[in-house]
């Protein structure tokens, strides 16, 4: 087995079942095993595999486990020399993971190769260097519209600091000497944090910019916006703990407890959840998501 796709489903159905068939007009020519890893889903999700895609293996968890987790799990059901993380609302065309699995098989110092991830005609920023509070400011008022306005001109690979998991091609050797995905992450950063571990084990990552995987972004965390921004800050904060120095970790909460404020202001705390919500943000900006 060269290659095993996994994927982490939470209520997508819609969208599992257009990335599966992306698939399935575009097969990988190398011998391949697909593994759907089910976050509790109540939409009918595996109804729609079994019905249309009898060959994915469905693994199911009794509650939504996050994403680390579940792709851990996905690895562990796993049997591939290559593992490809996919998001489900992802769609693959023609030839593109052949592509990307060629460019990682051809440089043995490669760890995990990732792909450009294209919305609606434009370009989204699915790689980067170090992840720290200045370089976060930066990447984000300068690099990434410069990366924008660059990427559809680029074609040769390159090597980089971070790589997406949005559709991330990791060897399994790699993948284990790294210690998998950290578990403490639910959800976002998470995939930061492994490739961070791959270059320490002494691996390079290839971002791949002739190879496009479209990617719509959001999708399962869209309906439940405000508890995937406290997602999102958790494991921000956690990660900041665990990587970057004191100094930018404290600038992070400094950061955070402004924001919080700013929430409070525009009434994102109004009601009984929205209480119990602001409480979550301040038990976490007091544990600053020590590592």
């Amino acid at each position: 087995m060269d290659l095993s796709i996994v994927l982490v489903n939470f209520n997508d159905g819609r969208r599992l079942e257009s990335c599966l068939s992306s698939i399935a007009a575009h097969p990988p020519g190398r011998a391949h095993e697909i593994i759907v890893v089910d976050n509790a889903s109540a939409d009918g999700s595996r109804d729609v595999v079994a019905q249309k895609f009898p060959s994915v293996r469905w693994v199911a968890n009794a509650a939504n486990e996050g994403f680390a987790k579940a792709n851990n799990r996905g690895v562990r059901e796993s049997r591939g020399e290559y593992l490809l993380f996919l998001n489900t609302d992802t769609v693959v065309p023609a030839g593109a993971l052949d592509r990307l699995l060629a460019r990682l098989k051809a440089d043995a110092r490669a760890g995990a190769a990732g792909p450009a991830l294209v919305h609606d005609g434009g370009y989204q920023v699915s790689f980067g260097n170090r992840v720290s509070f200045a370089a976060q400011f930066f990447q984000k008022i300068f690099l990434n519209p410069f990366y924008k306005a660059t990427l559809r001109r680029r074609r040769a690979a390159r090597a980089s600091g971070w790589l997406s998991a949005a559709c991330l091609l990791c060897r399994r050797t790699a993948f284990e000497q790294a210690g998998g995905f950290d578990e403490r992450f639910f959800i976002y950063f998470e995939d930061i944090d492994l490739c961070y571990r791959l270059r320490r084990a002494g691996w390079t990552l290839l971002f791949v910019p002739d190879v496009r995987i479209r990617h719509e972004g959001g999708s399962t965390t869209a309906p439940r916006q405000a508890e995937s921004r406290f997602e999102y800050r958790r494991s921000q904060l956690y990660f900041y703990a665990k990587h970057n120095s004191r100094v930018s970790h404290r600038l992070l909460r400094f950061y955070l407890a402004l924001n919080v404020r700013g929430l409070a202001v525009r009434g994102a705390f109004r009601g009984e959840a929205g209480s119990k919500l602001r409480e979550k943000y301040r038990r976490l900006l007091r544990e600053g998501g020590g590592a």
